[in-house]
């Protein structure tokens, strides 16, 4: 017998076969449906077997009735089901058996599809699952009839409830007979109950005891029987509401309460003032408004020429009117603010906290300002990039173009930084000027090529830096070079971390671009010029050094983070430190070691007598040595000193030593390092404009007896036994001849590393504190631990800084802004002392280093 199909002719077939033939269509279509209800049926449970997983085990509902809260159709499924036996799910359906099933059973199979496919409607209900799941839990722990129902869930098997039976009716391996009891025989489903067995009951009742006696649990109802005692004497021992009330907050139920609703009182602070909660913050009195007030206006007044000592002066009057016996500190458990009694508390140290503590209570944290711009310099190796911009360039053989050199050379060797050096470059009329023998370079390239040459052959290894140049001009009447436009622009953001300004109010007097300190993470100046001792020395020196003191001060303020000065010789400057962080060439160590060495043998090391060198200019000790030379001719007697040096002051210079009559020997300017000043035994150095003479370090390097004046700029020589240091102009004439009449002593090999570039280098890590950096992303090195000290130290900073702006900032951002503006405006740059057009480069240095024509940049739209 075939299945009916719809081809099948009603006079070729006989009733009885078409109706089986209907009947078997009717299964086949039936039990694919059902197949494909249990697969949806399966994917749904994967798509909870995670949360099923992870649901409370049941211990606390015990519930002992099961509800299924399912469509009645679903409902008659499975009631059908438990009065049918075995599921639809097995294989061996055939009309034969059908055929020989009740009536009933034969209306129900009829009725099949259609309840099916209301119940694959009920189920891909999205609350379904939650629904089928929580019930599922409740009867495991019940014990009920679906206590395998996690386990159904674990395993690969089918979610419904009758996947227990194999296909032969057939239920964990043992035979059913279809007259014994229905496996769910005590289910009702839609509003019926289940009633449990006598041995579930019996599970659950031992299960509720186990809970009871568990300690947490047990420990939980004592607490809660306990604060109920306590809170029903409370209410006998009080006469009135309000005693009551009062006597409420004293008791564990209250605080107990309380921290678990986060309720708030009303509590008094160390001033008196109310706060809504023990975490809240009192607001600062007017004495304490007062003094930080005065204490962040520090910068202005400083400007306005108001002492240091007269502003803690003001602070110390507030204090005193304050209360001494409460002072507010930060519990070092939770933070929390209390009050005791100190005699002797530092104030300004509480005051901070206060102001930290108030302002980060109010969630309040701060991100910036407005004239401020945070960025991110990150390196694959982690790391630190360095850009040091200088302003001159060899072969001007000045300060400032060779010991930036040097520094980045030594930086780059150091191999934990990346180092970009920054040198201006001049146009071939401004290189026949500055540079020496009208030396011109035709393109860049050409330039750093000779500058790498001349840096090799020093220092005898190849550094691994980057070389930029950035447009400059030359001012014949400054005799310095000048950057023009923007030239921060030069370094990439990416690379924009640590910058190192060489003489920082140089770079900035007339630059008009993006705030350094905005730009780079942490910016450092080294200040190498006295320019108040060369200006003191002009026409109405005085007023226009103390008109150039202050603007140095606003630049290094608003444009630098850490100023380094080489000697006490320079002005003070904000945010400064002394310290001497420049070595000599390693040639001139090793011409040192020659000299001794020689020495050693018997050799005649010393065949010459005294000499200087230096450019001639009469700022540049020249004044100086023709004046003692001259006052001192007759006591130096037959003593010849031989000058080496050229600059715009060399005539007027050898015709007034001729016209004085002095011994003095005339000489062009040579490298120091030349052959020529190996034999000589005195270097003679009267120069008091220097910062930190470069010049005295390479003859001491090089075993020479060194003569120089009493001065800031030469502290750090001080302390080598070949200095003489004379303090008055009959000094002078002694400290010659002892210098003449005495051998020189070699350095020990701890004196030549304090003149060594690797000692200026470690010292200028340690004075810009760049290990106090964050650490970039991608680097191995761990910061190093600190004292509970310094840590708390580092805390209290950190909290003032995140949690309000600081005055002091506010103040230079502002001053930047001025200074942006003043400089962006040609007449105001030309009233200063700015060459006209240097605002923007001009086209042929956009020609030279390949930038765009200023059209391009500055583009100028008409109608």
């Amino acid at each position: 017998m075939h299945p009916w199909n719809g081809n099948d002719s009603a006079a070729g077939v006989p009733p009885a076969e078409r109706a089986l033939s209907f009947i078997s269509k009717s299964l086949h279509d039936v039990q694919k449906s059902a197949n494909r209800d249990l697969k949806l049926m399966k994917q749904r449970a994967k798509s909870f077997r995670d949360l099923a997983n992870s649901l409370d085990k049941g211990w606390e509902k015990g519930v002992a009735t099961l509800k299924l809260p399912l469509p009645k159709s679903s409902g008659n499924f499975f009631r059908k089901i438990r009065e049918t036996g075995p599921p639809l799910q097995a294989p061996s359906f055939s009309p034969i058996s059908v055929h020989s099933s009740s009536g009933q059973d034969s209306n129900f199979l009829r009725n099949l599809k259609p309840t099916l496919q209301s119940f694959r409607r009920s189920q891909s209900d999205p609350s379904f699952s939650n629904r089928l799941t929580d019930e599922a839990s409740c009867a495991r722990s019940a014990g009920g009839p679906f206590s395998n129902f996690q386990g159904s869930v674990d395993s690969n098997s089918s979610l419904d409830v009758i996947s227990t039976y194999g296909e032969d009716g057939q239920q964990n391996g043992e035979s059913s007979d279809w007259s014994q009891p229905k496996p769910f025989p005590n289910i009702r489903v839609n509003g019926g109950d289940w009633v449990p067995s006598t041995e579930s009951a019996r599970r659950s009742e031992s299960f509720r005891g186990k809970i009871d006696d568990w300690e947490p649990f047990r420990r939980a109802k004592e607490s809660v029987k306990e604060s109920l005692k306590e809170l029903e004497v409370t209410t006998f021992t009080s006469k009135n509401p309000a005693e009551f009330f009062e006597n409420l907050k004293n008791i564990e139920f209250f605080d107990n309460v309380k921290k678990n609703l986060k309720l708030r009182t009303m509590k008094s602070s160390g001033f008196g003032a109310k706060t809504e909660s023990e975490n809240e913050v009192a607001p600062l009195d007017v004495t304490e408004l007062l003094e930080n007030l005065v204490r962040q206006s520090g910068p202005l007044l400083d400007q306005l020429g108001v002492k240091k000592d007269v502003s803690e002066k003001v602070c110390e009057v507030l204090r005193s009117h304050k209360r001494k016996d409460h002072t507010l500190v930060i519990s070092s458990k939770d933070g929390e603010i209390s009050t005791t009694t100190r005699a002797d508390g530092k104030s300004i140290d509480d005051l901070d906290l206060r102001i930290a503590s108030i302002v980060q209570s109010t969630g309040y944290r701060y991100k910036g300002g407005l004239f401020q711009e945070q960025s991110a310099a990150e390196s694959n190796d982690g790391r630190r990039n360095i850009a040091i911009v200088t302003t001159a360039s060899l072969p001007w053989m000045t300060g400032t173009a060779v010991n930036p050199l040097f520094r980045a050379a030594y930086l780059a060797k150091n191999g934990k930084q990346n180092v970009t050096l920054l040198v201006p470059w001049l146009s071939q009329d401004d290189q026949e000027l500055v540079y020496p023998h009208r030396m011109t370079f035709s393109s860049p390239v050409e330039q750093e090529t000779y500058v790498r040459n001349w840096l090799e052959a020093r220092i005898g290894f190849r550094p691994d830096f980057k070389i930029t140049f950035y447009p400059g001009r030359f001012s014949t009447e400054e005799r310095s070079i000048f950057a023009v436009g923007d030239i921060s622009q030069f370094i990439p953001d990416k690379d924009a971390d640590v910058a190192v300004l060489e003489e920082p109010e140089h770079l900035t007097w007339y630059y008009h671009g993006k705030r350094w300190t905005d730009k780079f993470k942490h910016v450092v100046g080294v200040v190498h010029t006295n320019y108040l001792e060369y200006i003191k020395r002009e026409k109405n020196g005085p007023l226009r050094a103390f008109v150039v003191e202050h603007v140095n001060n606003w630049m290094t303020r608003v444009y630098c983070h850490k100023v380094i000065r080489l000697s006490g010789a320079t002005q003070m400057f904000p945010k400064s430190v002394v310290c001497n962080v420049h070595g000599v060439n390693p040639k001139f160590l090793r011409i040192g070691e020659k000299i001794a060495s020689d020495g050693e043998e018997g050799k005649l090391t010393f065949s010459k007598g005294a000499y200087y060198l230096g450019k001639m200019v009469w700022s540049k000790g020249y004044r100086e040595l023709v004046d003692l030379l001259n006052q001192h001719k007759g006591e130096l007697g037959s003593m010849d000193v031989d000058v080496y040096g050229t600059g715009e002051d060399s005539a007027d210079v050898e015709a007034t030593s001729r016209k004085l009559g002095l011994r003095v020997n005339f000489h062009q300017g040579r490298d120091h390092a030349d052959d020529s000043f190996h034999r000589y035994k005195v270097f003679i150095n009267p120069s008091k404009s220097d910062v930190v003479c470069t010049t005295t370090a390479e003859a001491l390097a090089m075993g020479k007896n060194v003569v120089c004046a009493y001065h800031p700029s030469n502290d750090f020589f001080q302390s080598f036994p070949n200095c003489y240091v004379y303090k008055t102009p009959e000094e002078f004439v002694q400290k010659v001849k002892e210098a003449m009449t005495s051998e020189p002593v070699p350095l020990t090999a701890e004196q030549r590393y304090l003149l060594s570039w690797e000692a200026a280098t470690d010292r200028f890590l340690d004075c810009a504190e760049l290990d106090n950096l964050p650490r970039k992303s991608g680097s191995s090195e761990t910061a190093i631990s600190s004292s509970g000290a310094e840590v708390g130290k580092k805390k209290k900073a950190m909290s003032l800084s995140m949690s309000i702006g600081n005055f002091s900032d506010m103040l230079d951002r502002g001053l930047a802004f001025t200074h942006f503006f003043l400089s962006g405006i040609e007449p105001a740059r030309r009233m200063f002392g700015a060459l006209p057009g240097t605002i923007h480069p001009d086209i042929q240095l956009c020609k030279d280093l390949n930038l765009l024509p200023p059209s391009v940049q500055r583009p100028i739209y008409t109608w």
